[in-house]
């Protein structure tokens, strides 16, 4: 019996957002994050996209070096904005992530599209010192404060609207800084 409740579809998984996977690589400007996201929409959501309504979400990322002798060191935070909605003339949903828009005809596809985030600049260059022990955290949330003004009141009564990653926390070495482009 236990394994055939394995074997579902995730028809039964827990709405919410769970990450994945998260990492700080060295990029042409400066230091830049790879992460994934699973992300399981409530119903109330799913129909709330369904009836044309956006959704607005927020990575947020803190990165600071551990020290022993005092607080630890912030370093630096970053916060990226995305929108989802579905578009009834293409029947397809659009995904906003900062400058890039791309589109897609499921929603199990378009959140694979919002919860992947790829070459995302979050430092400048120097910023990190090479060969130096750093610790990351990273989440990704809905963000309420930008639905229309009548939805924010129904979204005060209950969890319903609200998806919110737990920190995910990691440790890393700083990689070799990023190299200024030569003319």
């Amino acid at each position: 019996m236990l394994l055939a409740l394995l074997l579902l579809p995730q028809a039964f998984a827990a709405d919410g957002v769970a990450v994945r996977s998260a990492e700080i690589r060295a990029g042409n400007e400066g230091y830049e994050l790879d992460a994934q996201f699973a992300i399981t929409p409530t119903r109330t959501l799913e129909e709330a996209l369904q009836k044309g309504v956006a959704l607005y979400f927020v990575v947020e990322l803190e990165v600071s070096r551990p020290r022993t002798w005092w607080f630890d060191e912030d370093v630096g935070e970053a916060v990226r904005r995305m929108k989802i909605y579905y578009n009834f003339l293409l029947r397809r949903y659009i995904v906003d992530a900062g400058y890039v828009t791309k589109t897609a005809p499921t929603l199990d596809e378009a959140l694979a599209i919002l919860g992947r985030v790829e070459g995302w600049q979050v430092l400048e260059r120097g910023a990190l010192r090479p060969g130096q022990r750093y610790t990351a955290r990273v989440r990704l949330r809905t963000d309420t404060s930008q639905m229309p003004k009548p939805l924010q009141i129904a979204v005060l009564g209950g969890s319903k609207w609200s998806l919110e990653s737990p920190w995910y926390v990691w440790s890393f070495d700083a990689p070799a800084s990023p190299k200024a482009d030569k003319p």
